[in-house]
Formats: C-alpha cells, sequence, structure tokens
C-alpha cells in the first residue's frame, strides 16, 4: 500500500516537467542569459547581444524552440529542433542536456546519458547537467551516484534552483528506501518553495507512512486547500482524515473527491471503501 500511495502517475509526471523548466529553461530565454564564458568571451567579460556569433545564435533560436515544444508534450518535434541547434553548432552544451530531457522522456536511457555526458565533456561542473543526469540515475536506480551528483550540485552556492534539486534528491532517496534521509531532504525543499505540490504531497506520503498522521494533516491540508490539489492529494487526505477519526473531514474530501474527479481510480478506491489499497 505505501509504495503505491506516494509514486504514481501525477506526481512525477509533475516531476519531469519541473526538471525541464529547471534544467532546459535556465539560461535559454534570450541573448542577455547567454552567459560570460559560453561563447568564447574573456574571463570577466560580460557578453551582449551583438557579442553571440551567428552560429550560436542560430543554435539558441533552435533550442529556445525545443524547449518550448518539450514543454507542451511535443517530444519527437523537440528533439527535431534539437538535432537542428546542434547542426548549427556541435560545441552547444545546452543542446546536449536539453536533448538528454528529451531522450528521458522518450525512455532511451542510453541516449540520454550519452547526452548529458556531452554536455559535461564540454561545460564541465555544469549544475543543469549534473541535476538532469542524477535525476536519469535515478531512474535507472543507481541511487548512490545519483546522490552523489545532487550533493555536487547543491554544493554550488551560487545555483538558484536548491529546491528542485532537493526535491529530486529526496525522491530519490525514498526510492532507494531510506525514507528518513527522504523525509529530512524533503523538508529542506519545503522550507525554500512551500508551493511546490509535488514536495508536499510527498512528504505528506512519509509521514503517512510512519504513523505521524497529524503532522501528514498539516501538508495535505495546505495542499488541497489549493488549487493545485489532485486526485491524488485528496486520496491522500482522505486516508489521514480517516486516521485522524475525522469523518466530517472524510466526508468533505470524498465529495470534493467526485465534484472534481469522478472518473479517477481515487474516486472509485473511495466508492468501495477500499482504503488500504
Amino acid at each position: 500500500m505505501a509504495d503505491s500511495v506516494g509514486r504514481r502517475s501525477f506526481w512525477m509526471n509533475s516531476i519531469f516537467l519541473l526538471l525541464v523548466l529547471l534544467g532546459a529553461g535556465a539560461g535559454l530565454s534570450g541573448c542577455a542569459n547567454v552567459g560570460k564564458s559560453s561563447v568564447g568571451a574573456q574571463e570577466g567579460q560580460y557578453l551582449t547581444p551583438s557579442d553571440e556569433p551567428e552560429v550560436r545564435r542560430r543554435a539558441r533560436i533552435r533550442l529556445e524552440l525545443a524547449v518550448s515544444y518539450l514543454g507542451l508534450g511535443q517530444t519527437k518535434v523537440a528533439l527535431d529542433e534539437v538535432k537542428q541547434s546542434l547542426v548549427a553548432d556541435p560545441t552547444y552544451a545546452d543542446a546536449y542536456n536539453v536533448r538528454g530531457l528529451v531522450y528521458m522522456r522518450l525512455n532511451d536511457f542510453a541516449q540520454a546519458d550519452e547526452s548529458f555526458q556531452r554536455a559535461l565533456a564540454l561545460h564541465p561542473g555544469d549544475v543543469d547537467a549534473l541535476h538532469n543526469r542524477g535525476w536519469l540515475l535515478c531512474q535507472q536506480q543507481k541511487y548512490a551516484e545519483a546522490d552523489q551528483l545532487f550533493v555536487r550540485v547543491l554544493a554550488d552556492p551560487t545555483y538558484p534552483a536548491r529546491s528542485k534539486t532537493l526535491m529530486a534528491q529526496g525522491l530519490c532517496q525514498s526510492r532507494a528506501g531510506n525514507n528518513a534521509l527522504a523525509e529530512k531532504t524533503l523538508l529542506s525543499a519545503y522550507e525554500i518553495d512551500a508551493g511546490n505540490p509535488v514536495v508536499a504531497y510527498n512528504i505528506g506520503v512519509l509521514l503517512f507512512q510512519r504513523g505521524d498522521f497529524k503532522r501528514a494533516q498539516f501538508y495535505v491540508r495546505r495542499l488541497n486547500n489549493s488549487e493545485r490539489a489532485n486526485a491524488e492529494s485528496l486520496w491522500l487526505g482522505i486516508k489521514i482524515e480517516r486516521a485522524l477519526k475525522d469523518p466530517v473531514a472524510v466526508r468533505q474530501l470524498g465529495d470534493q473527491l467526485r465534484r472534481r474527479f469522478p472518473d479517477s481510480r481515487e474516486h472509485s478506491a473511495f466508492q468501495r471503501g477500499a482504503f488500504d489499497e
């Protein structure tokens, strides 16, 4: 039961989208984000749009299109745009990073890993590529290797997306069966970004699994009172309120589940009274 509560469709798919926004979106929104060193500037020399070589400009535009298509779920179109980006500039590390994300979406883990490693060969220590390769290794159940990469990312004091890497690290630790450490890591992510529904939900799952129903209620109620609630979070909330012997709250959440997600597996289970599935 515990495994099925926390690792089902919506939240894990949401995680992938968050990783796309983290690993592919940073540095790809325009010329101002090209960076100081990626096009051959001297140390300490800041680039402006006019400094960008024409081949990199063409590659960047293609890559921005790829990121947009990937965010829309048009994976094959995104892959074609990445290929065009690399035709324009085969030395573009960001393009290999995005190519890795595309292949992850296509479940081609070998190609994804090769892509991330190419990105890191071109840009050693790139936190986005390290983060994404860490998540890839987690999908392959290489938990210790994944954790090492997350640690490297989080060691960078200038890294701006710590909450998302802590989220990925915590979920990977949970998959590895280290729930106590996963809870600590996810709580650190929550301190930075309390509005992240994936983090809140999975903290609730871990607390529910170890019988800390009152604390689980805090995180899941806050999520279910927001616009980001879904069938899984409502179902978890029902289980928590039932464990706390609050039939009124169970009924209210059940009404929400019926009204908002009548065709969901969770609503079907609620109707059957299958609280231990």
